[in-house]
């Protein structure tokens, strides 16, 4: 008997593992909040024998070190990752015992990183499935371009190799369980979706699985696009060893320190959803929900090290959003907790919302406003509103002046990021209008598309 548990990490899109036989249990890229880890573990009434990292993460600070420390298992990776701590090096073909019936055999699989290792879980000797890692995705594969751009070909091809040999090795029915691929900037453009895949079914819509090599790395490196700014600081920090996480709730900051803050221009980042947001909220806030990728948005937008404010209408939102944060090395910042008009009574605003049939109204008429879409380059490549202009949400703040004058109208892909992009427009002075509504239902609203 044996049971993987997937431990969920829906903000950055990703997923770690702990697989247990009853008694002892190994887990696979823990995340840095390893609390949600040890209360699993205690709740099945299992001991943590073992620790395995797939490789060095570039979207979040592990807690692989930590959680060895505080329940003395064996810590495993890569012999080839160069790292300040003491760690098990693991190298092609090793195992880590798991208990007399689990273990964990390593396959060497780069494409992710040039070291990369993935987990072939053995149940009694018969291997039942594997810990893919940023390896073979749903659908995908991790993409290859972290490590500099100058390696992207390289580990491309290394990625096909890898993705064969999972399939050439291990039988149809061994289970897939990767760490990223579930909305991570780690993955090549989206997955299959599902919760839950093989070897055999990725056998039929995998492009590593179904394309040959040279058509897979181009189509690979054509579809590479931009990722969070704040992965260049991660795999340094996970080599150094993280430190403890300090999950306690911040500093608050009482209505005279908020004032502060914001007539400093920091960051004060209201948490609650897009729509409360545009009904009310405080002068200068930026809108970044606790329903949307908040942390990898704001990591992405802000320099690392800036003060940063979180406000949030309880404290289990303010405390969430602190632990999201820390998951990508936020770990100093500041909160209010309350409603608008308790924190701010007289620094409030509001902002307009629209649909896109709101927007054909308005192109139709006369004096048609500015239309900025704020979607990754490869989403408005995809298909865009004729005439718009695409400044990317995290390059906003920098390349706000090629905005033309007049009202802005700004829209993403379903209305969360078009929310962040209007508060920084009107925190910078502009007047501007969300269009909150799906892009994909935009040409049957009659906005004029792109040919």
């Amino acid at each position: 008997m044996y049971d993987v548990h997937v431990i969920e990490t829906s903000g950055l899109g990703d997923r770690s593992y702990l697989v247990t036989d009853g008694t002892a249990a190994a887990v696979v890229d823990p995340q840095r909040d390893v609390d949600r880890v040890l209360a699993l573990a205690g709740e099945l009434g299992v001991r943590i024998t073992a620790v395995a990292e797939t490789h060095l993460h570039n979207d979040y600070v592990s807690g692989g070190l930590e959680l060895a420390r505080l329940t003395g298992a064996v810590y495993g990776m890569a012999h080839g990752e160069e790292v300040a701590f003491d760690r098990l090096p693991i190298e092609d073909g090793d195992v880590l015992e798991v208990s007399p019936a689990l273990r964990l055999r390593a396959l060497h699989t780069p494409g992710h990183t040039f070291h990369h290792l993935s987990y072939v879980l053995e149940h009694e000797g018969t291997p039942v499935g594997v810990f893919t890692g940023g390896s073979l995705l749903f659908g995908t594969t991790g993409r290859p371009d972290l490590l500099g751009h100058e390696h992207a070909e390289t580990l491309a091809r290394h990625q096909h190799a890898s993705a064969r040999r999972l399939a050439d090795t291990l039988p149809g029915g061994a289970a897939v369980w990767p760490t990223h691929g579930f909305g991570s900037f780690c993955a090549i453009g989206a997955t299959s979706g599902g919760a839950a895949s093989t070897l055999a079914g990725e056998k039929l819509a995998n492009p590593a699985l179904r394309l040959a090599e040279d058509a897979f790395v181009a189509g690979v490196l054509a579809g590479l696009d931009a990722y969070p700014a704040y992965y260049a600081h991660m795999g340094a920090v996970n080599a150094a060893g993280p430190a403890p996480v300090d999950l306690r709730l911040p500093t608050p900051a009482d209505p005279a320190e908020l004032a502060r803050r914001l007539d400093a221009g920091e960051w004060v980042v209201d948490l609650r959803s897009r729509t409360a947001y545009a009904a009310s909220h405080v002068t200068g806030s930026v809108s970044l929900g606790l329903d949307g990728s908040m942390a990898t948005w704001l990591g992405w937008l802000t320099e690392r090290g800036a003060p940063i404010t979180l406000l949030g209408a309880t404290r289990d939102e303010v405390s969430l959003a602190h632990r999201e944060l820390v998951r990508i090395g936020v770990d100093q910042s500041a909160v209010a907790v309350g409603a608008p008009e308790e924190l701010a009574p007289d620094r409030l605003s509001s902002l307009r919302r629209a649909t896109f049939a709101d927007l054909a109204k308005a192109l139709a008429g006369p004096g048609a406003p500015v239309v900025l879409d704020v979607r990754l380059g490869g989403e408005w490549r995809d298909g865009h509103v004729d005439g718009s202009i695409n400044i990317p949400l995290p390059e906003l703040t920098r390349r706000a002046a090629e905005i033309p004058p007049g009202e802005v109208w700004v829209h993403c892909g379903t209305g969360y990021r078009a929310t962040a992009a209007a508060s920084l427009l009107a925190r910078a002075g502009r007047t501007a209008v969300v269009v909150d509504d799906a892009f994909a239902t935009a040409a049957d609203q009659g906005v004029p598309m792109a040919a």
